[in-house]
């Protein structure tokens, strides 16, 4: 099942708490997490998510890494996330 990662088991431990909070508390929760999501990206996290993934298409495209089909990857999570 899903909740038996440790970061899971968090994640659903932090639901219960927001599930506790009064319904005035949920939607200045919700608000805050909308803000943050509207707001624009960091140039700083942009670029380094570019450049690390330049550099990986390079090192792909070089030979010096080997791929890894989708369905592959996909069971590989699942089975970290113990679902």
């Amino acid at each position: 099942m899903f909740w038996r990662s440790p970061v899971a088991k968090q994640i659903k431990e932090l639901e219960e708490e927001i599930r506790a909070l009064s319904g005035e508390d949920k939607v200045d929760l919700l608000r805050a997490l909308v803000d943050e999501l509207d707001a624009p990206p960091d140039s700083d996290v942009e670029r380094a998510w570019l450049e690390t993934s330049q550099r990986r298409y390079r090192e792909l495209i070089e030979g010096r890494v080997e791929g890894i089909p989708g369905p592959q990857v996909l069971q590989r999570l699942r089975e970290r996330l113990g679902g």
